[in-house]
């Protein structure tokens, strides 16, 4: 790993022990200037998560918690009318104020606030009375939402989750994890350990050299080849579109970058296909198996291509 990135990954293990896969694949969805969705159980570090990482990059920090009170007006902002003057006046929502914004239990936003976030998340941009306001640089959405209980939750629309550029999930610490996090919370608060280590233009400029990543022809046709086989799987009803598999070549490349090079190969592909599509397939009724499961199928059933050395690239 880039040693600019290992030292990321350092600081954020100070407050979340023994997920470093995790936390690696979050730094590439940063790379590749894409949205995550945490998708797991309650309690389990996700805010915790979110906010480290912001300090560790310098990132402007906004946290909303969703509940069904929250309106799109919050997020976005809204128009005013200002009596001595005359006019209206623009006055912010949170999207406005953030480099990273938490969306915590986005689940719990009714349908239309939850929608509020899609211009947002494509084009970095919100529209408010037919005004536009360009969002700050870099933009990054990480929302959470919890996987059991169903009591006050809206299931997020398909169009939206296609805009997350992965979804993940934590999971439980392991033995020697919980038992790192109980010491080091003894009277302390790890939180105030991290330190920003990465700059946000230090990080707009690696999202700039992970776009110069070259993906030769044998790995667009192998991206291709998946989401065609995609759509005739026996097992899917919906496969990945277009937009994902623009989305897996961008993640592609973070891979491949954070790796140190600057090409991608069918292993960088592999390495985060499911990662970038599990949230993008709709399973058939009668699939009886996951979408990670089905995922396997297409990447066992799809050769993938030599790994290709192209002169005049580094090794």
């Amino acid at each position: 790993m880039r040693p600019e990135l290992e030292k990321v990954v350092s600081e954020i293990e100070k407050v979340i022990a023994g997920k470093r896969e995790i936390i690696e694949k979050i730094l590439l969805a940063l790379l590749a200037d894409g949205h995550v969705l945490l998708d797991d159980v309650p309690g389990v570090g996700k805010t915790t998560l979110a906010i480290a990482l912001a300090r560790s990059v310098g990132l402007a920090f906004e946290r909303v918690q969703f509940t069904p009170d929250v309106l799109p007006s919050d997020l976005v902002g809204f128009s005013m009318y200002d009596q001595g003057s005359g006019t209206f006046a623009y006055h912010t929502g949170a999207l406005n104020h953030a480099n990273l914004l938490l969306g915590d239990e986005i689940n719990r936003a009714f349908s239309k606030t939850q929608s509020a976030l899609l211009e947002a998340m494509e084009e970095r941009q919100v529209t408010v009375d037919g005004h536009t306001y360009p969002l700050p640089s870099p933009f990054l959405v990480i929302a959470t939402q919890n996987s059991v209980g169903a009591n006050g939750t809206q299931p997020l629309p398909f169009a939206q989750l296609d805009r997350f550029l992965v979804c993940l999930s934590l999971g439980y610490p392991d033995y020697e994890a919980q038992m790192t996090m109980l010491r080091d919370r003894q009277g302390t608060n790890p939180m105030d350990q991290v330190t920003c280590v990465l700059s946000k233009e230090e990080l707009v400029h690696l999202q700039s050299l992970v776009r110069q990543v070259t993906a030769r022809e044998p790995i667009l046709d192998y991206i291709t080849r998946l989401t065609m086989a995609s759509h005739e799987h026996e097992d899917i009803e919906i496969g990945i579109s277009p937009r994902g598999a623009l989305f897996l070549d961008r993640l592609a490349k973070a891979k491949a970058f954070m790796d140190g090079r600057d090409y991608v190969t069918g292993a960088d592909v592999k390495a985060v296909f499911k990662d970038a599509c599990a949230h993008r397939v709709l399973l058939r009724k009668t699939a009886g198996k996951s979408a990670a499961a089905v995922l396997d199928d297409l990447l066992r059933m799809v050769k993938t291509p030599d790994r290709q050395f192209f002169p005049g690239l580094r090794k």
